[in-house]
């Protein structure tokens, strides 16, 4: 009986967490638009297989869109090797890059930092 609370509250406790998680997707144009119309914040996260700032910089970024702070914040992802045409849309030329919007408003971009502070200083951008 108690192992069954202890897992009822475990299983509802994760859920809870996952509820107020930031959504973390694949970048479609579509999507971006409706969400940065609407005024949302969204962060996009142009990353390679390949690069090693860009593996150092994923659990960072994904704790951070799993923080109740962030729960509205958008994270899209791009693959720099075949996104190409989106890539230059954006003006991005680097791997590792992280582009935020506030709505239709770029607010900040950073390459090549894989620093906790840093790249939540970034995401905190689209929410001022």
């Amino acid at each position: 009986m108690k192992f069954a609370k202890t897992a009822a509250l475990f299983a509802l406790s994760s859920m809870m967490s996952f509820a107020m998680a930031g959504d973390i997707k694949p970048f479609d144009q579509g999507t971006f638009d409706k969400l940065t119309q609407e005024g949302k914040p969204v962060v996009l996260d142009i990353s390679a297989p390949w690069c090693p700032t860009c593996r150092a910089q994923k659990p960072i970024i994904e704790s951070l869109m799993k923080q109740p702070a962030y729960q509205d914040v958008t994270l899209m992802t791009l693959d720099f090797d075949t996104d190409k045409p989106t890539l230059k849309k954006f003006k991005v030329t680097m791997q590792s890059t992280l582009v935020a919007f506030k709505g239709d408003k770029e607010v900040g971009r950073s390459t090549g930092d894989s620093t906790p502070a840093g790249l939540e200083a970034l995401v905190k951008k689209t929410m001022n």
